[in-house]
């Protein structure tokens, strides 16, 4: 069971070295993404790494805006020219950290194979705050000289926006574990629909939705399960989730999930001990 792990970072390399050496696999290739504004000096390191690769194709990334799609639609790309035949693209941050061992991670997805890991759900009738990222224009995407006015000026004459293709628009989370066959699927599909690739650089938040609702609205809909496999804590209530800590390790442990998200090696490193100590051998 051959797998990609495809890694969106811009800070802490260590931290990011670490998930790495903590995923290791005879059957596991790493894909990182640092992002453009990020000197990417430090990152440099990781090739040290056989099984390591660097994205070449680096993007600049702004927090809610369609670069963070092109970032991971960039990864895909050279994980498809590597003619590599991978089951499984498991897309993580820098943040992110594995709750099982490798070993277990690529057994299971074995078992499961052809399964799509996503969370979605319907933006019509489950997720309705999405809403307004659909409808309105958005110009996060954009570097231009009073786009939030231009922004305004563009919702107040414009009708809303209507959804391409006919698409049932669904989505949550950004981070996923999907067959190479969906994401060869998805790459084919936004090359040849450009409208759609459009509707979505217009969007707030796109990461969280393109990709869902590409494969909903696909013959790989059957073989979607509204599993991410990840541990998310918002229970704060803030746009970022909670920094995980030593005092979540209960809760983590309970979750039965394959990864979780997010941590600080640098002002939490005990809870990633607890991981290596006590999880990473399951």
């Amino acid at each position: 069971m051959k797998l990609a792990h495809l890694i969106l970072a811009h800070a802490q390399p260590e931290q990011l070295d670490r998930l790495i050496r903590a995923l290791q696999h005879p059957d596991a290739d790493f894909y990182v993404h640092v992002d453009q504004k990020t000197d990417i000096g430090p990152f440099l390191k990781l090739q040290q790494y056989k099984n390591v690769y660097l994205v070449r194709k680096r993007q600049r990334v702004s927090w809610g805006a369609y670069s963070i799609v092109q970032a991971t639609l960039n990864g895909f790309e050279q994980i498809m020219a590597s003619a590599i035949p991978y089951d499984y693209v498991n897309l993580l941050s820098g943040q992110d950290y594995p709750l099982k061992s490798p070993d277990y991670i690529h057994h299971f997805l074995q078992k499961q194979s052809g399964t799509q890991f996503m969370e979605y759900y319907s933006v019509e009738n489950e997720w309705q705050e999405a809403i307004p990222r659909i409808r309105k224009y958005h110009l996060t995407n954009y570097s231009i000289p009073g786009k939030h006015k231009l922004e305004k000026l563009l919702n107040s004459l414009l009708p809303d926006r209507k959804v391409p293709e006919n698409l049932t628009l669904v989505g949550r989370s950004q981070w996923f574990t999907i067959t190479q066959e969906a994401v060869k699927y998805i790459l084919l599909y936004l090359q040849m629909h450009s409208n759609v690739r459009r509707f979505f650089e217009l969007t707030w938040g796109a990461d969280e939705l393109v990709f869902q609702t590409l494969l909903y609205n696909s013959p790989f809909q059957s073989r979607m399960l509204n599993d991410n496999l990840r541990y998310i804590d918002w229970s704060e209530g803030k746009a970022s989730p909670k920094t995980l800590t030593a005092t979540d390790e209960a809760t983590l442990r309970a979750s039965g999930k394959l990864f979780a998200r997010k941590f600080n090696a640098t002002t939490q490193p005990e809870i990633l001990d607890l991981l290596d100590a006590n999880y990473l051998s399951i």
